[in-house]
């Protein structure tokens, strides 16, 4: 039995963003969906289509339970920043406590989604620990297929979408340094449907996810900004001042804009590949169409991963 053919299969996080893309692929072609979350209670549209598991890590015998008779598991989980006791180390240990609850359980083989240009020796808690848990992964003794997508777009994609609300109500739009650093955005619907098919491939697999656009940061917003039909003016700033900036606002929508790993990641060219295209939705194309609901309301990464429900 391979994951094309299994119809069993466990979806991290099925109600959030990416997971939710794989979640609707899987249920059209009739996969029977359990998902781990830490929302079990949310609204959701799927309804009693999909089975609700709480990821519980403090439970290691029912974290097995949950994942017992699926042959697949798609796994997005991760933090983007550290909040509370959600940390990049915690999220570390978390995953490799996933990965042998998944071998303990018989899961067939892991989809996982990591980040573009991941590496053990990065001084950038984000990239190395996206590093350490492929490692995990790959001495896991389980089969696997590993998606490195750079920065996913779609209707809830926070970056895009938050970059809209800022130029929609700021006057200023403030870069970090000079704005020629380098992004390859790549949609969320071609992600889902790269894992779907790194599901049923029989051999293990390590690739990026990524569109076929590279836009310079300055680029990018000046084509959000024209998308949405704003005049917010780019004002280039060092790092620290645009870090500073993002605290204020932060302040007033309750969140954490903008952190250090990912300004430091974006300037570092982290967020785009050497590799060819594997996803074919064009940002540019996405936005004549979607521009009119992109950053009306700001989407906050603590309300939608750490509020309670």
């Amino acid at each position: 039995m391979n994951c094309k053919t299994a119809n069993r299969v466990v979806v991290t996080g099925a109600f959030s963003y990416t997971g939710k893309y794989i979640t609707r692929r899987l249920l059209a072609t009739a996969k029977r969906v359990r998902t781990l979350t830490a929302h079990p209670n949310r609204e959701n549209e799927f309804g009693p289509l999909v089975e609700v598991a709480p990821f519980d890590f403090a439970n290691p015998a029912a974290l097995i339970n949950s994942l017992r008779g699926a042959e697949c598991l798609f796994n997005s989980y991760w933090v983007r920043f550290d909040h509370g006791d959600s940390t990049f180390e915690r999220a570390v240990e978390n995953s490799r406590m996933l990965f042998a609850a998944a071998k303990d359980a018989g899961v067939g083989k892991i989809v996982h989604i990591s980040i573009t240009n991941p590496s053990l020796d990065s001084h950038l808690p984000y990239f190395r620990g996206k590093a350490e848990v492929e490692n995990a992964l790959q001495k896991s003794g389980l089969r696997y297929a590993i998606l490195r997508p750079t920065v996913i777009f779609g209707y809830e994609g926070i970056l895009i979408n938050n970059i809209a609300w800022l130029v929609r109500h700021l006057p200023i739009f403030a870069v970090p340094g000079d704005g020629t650093y380098r992004l390859q955005p790549v949609f969320v619907e071609d992600v889902a449907e790269l894992a779907i098919r790194a599901a049923s491939e029989t051999g293990d697999s390590v690739r990026d996810a990524v569109g076929p656009e590279i836009y310079s940061f300055d680029e990018l917003v000046r084509l959000i900004a024209r998308s949405v039909g704003s005049r917010a003016r780019l004002v280039h700033v060092p790092p620290r001042a645009a870090l500073a900036l993002s605290e204020l606002v932060g302040l007033f929508v309750r969140d954490r804009v903008l952190t250090r790993e990912e300004v430091e990641g974006l300037m570092a060219g982290l967020l785009v590949s050497s590799a060819s295209p594997s996803g074919e939705t064009r940002l540019s194309s996405w936005l004549t169409t979607h521009a009119h609901e992109l950053g009306v309301a700001y989407f906050s990464e603590i309300a939608r991963h750490y509020a309670r429900g």
